[in-house]
């Protein structure tokens, strides 16, 4: 693959995001209620369930959003009206039913929104991500249809969730915390929700917005001087003192995960002019490559350890321990997504040619190992083993999610737009 130009790589993302995926996701709108039905099989060629998981549904409104606003700007095309009807539903849909007498929001709805238990016994206020991809969803919305209105109450709902962080006192399924011990993960998505939510406030000229970005900032210092060493590998899990210890949980590194966090690292860095943490985010992408992908087989792999090779350690009695022992050498549609963008949008930036080629093996392997052969499905295959092979398994919740490759599409499209020769 040689250096493509703009023109030549924005009509190739334009074209698998209108031809390839928006279709799939077109058909499982709830026209009906609101929002989007998401739990199909790997293929797509199921639908299994009608119930709707909260963190889907906001992830929903931000692609929808997004596909609205960048229709009207003419760098898509589509039904600007329809788009912005089916938003509209889902946020409807949500406010209606997603909230329980504390103010979380439940995580698990049915069809028609009814509160339902992820497990039974655990009840419904199951994790804070849930209300963090409300919030993500309904900031965007708000900015691209100007809904001055709703920004109190997300607002409230963001206050929400910082009081139960403030406090040491949230849930996090899938992915619960063992005690004694901190996530990455924590940081990561209060990074972005700030992101978008102060983008928002300063769009809407709110008073709030200084303050939401200055915690931006405040999310991105601790991932890159707490969660990453000096040797710029990125840690999920450390104890509370900061440390890595010898258990397997805290040894482990999740590839993907580190390199979408920092193409967040690189948008706030940029917009606050920390010019030391555009840098650092650029030495971690490349040691995230260097660890995590698969010399032998190709692509990037679910986890690693933190010096390389299969992870390794002292057990811990946790689900997450089992999950990272079991699944390390899965390939993932989600890391490879937020690779293609991360990859380019460094690129563009620097010019170093080293993201270059991290990018084009990103992107041979991501488009001959994911998209669905079968093109009346279309979307991707998302779950594969280290062979590449389609591998029918839940890795977090029982969904086909929309949002990584939809969100990267978009965002690349977006660079592109922007560079072309």
């Amino acid at each position: 693959m040689v250096k493509q130009s703009s023109e030549e790589l924005l009509l190739f993302y334009q074209n698998h995001l209108l031809n390839d995926i928006v279709p799939f996701w077109d058909r499982a709108v709830d026209r009906d209620y609101g929002g989007v039905f998401t739990c199909f099989n790997n293929e797509g060629t199921k639908l299994l369930s009608k119930d709707k998981y909260t963190w889907s549904q906001g992830r929903f409104i931000w692609c929808w959003s997004t596909l609205y606003e960048m229709m009207k700007a003419g760098k898509i095309h589509g039904e600007l009206d329809r788009y912005a009807e089916e938003a509209q539903q889902a946020v409807s849909f949500l406010q209606q039913h997603v909230l329980l007498e504390n103010g979380h929001c439940a995580f698990l709805l049915s069809k028609e929104g009814r509160k339902k238990e992820p497990v039974l016994g655990k009840g419904y206020d199951t994790s804070f991500y849930a209300d963090a991809f409300v919030i993500l969803g309904f900031a965007k919305y708000a900015k691209v249809f100007q809904e001055v209105s709703l920004l109190d109450w997300i607002l409230d709902l963001y206050d929400s969730v910082q009081r139960r962080l403030e406090r040491g006192v949230f849930k996090c399924e899938p992915y619960p915390i063992p005690e004694g011990y901190q996530a990455h993960g924590v940081s990561m998505i209060m990074l972005n929700v700030t992101q978008e939510l102060s983008d928002t406030l300063e769009y809407l000229q709110h008073p709030r917005a200084e303050e939401i970005q200055r915690q931006s900032v405040e999310y991105m210092k601790k991932i890159m001087d707490v969660f990453c060493d000096k040797e710029y590998r990125m840690a999920e899990t450390l104890t509370i003192q900061g440390e890595r210890d010898a258990s397997l949980l805290s040894r482990h590194m999740n590839p993907g995960h580190t390199i979408e966090c920092m193409w967040f690292v690189l948008h706030t860095a940029q917009k606050s002019k920390q010019t030391s943490y555009v840098k650092k985010a650029g030495e971690v992408v490349k040691k995230a490559f260097e660890l995590g992908w698969d010399e032998e087989k190709g692509g990037l792999l679910r986890f690693v350890d933190f010096q390389g090779g299969p992870p390794k350690g002292e057990w811990k009695d946790d689900p997450h321990t089992s999950l990272i022992a079991s699944t390390w050498d899965y390939k993932l549609w989600w890391p490879h997504s937020e690779a293609l963008y991360t990859t380019l949008l460094f690129y563009t930036l620097t010019k170093e040619d080293i993201y270059w080629r991290e990018y084009k093996r990103v992107h041979e392997y991501t488009f001959h190992t994911f998209p669905n052969p079968n093109e009346d499905i279309g979307e991707w295959i998302q779950i594969r083993g280290r062979d590449g092979k389609p591998v029918e398994q839940v890795v977090a919740l029982p969904v086909k999610d929309p949002y990584h490759i939809l969100r990267n599409l978009l965002l690349i499209i977006e660079l592109l737009y922007n560079q072309k020769d």
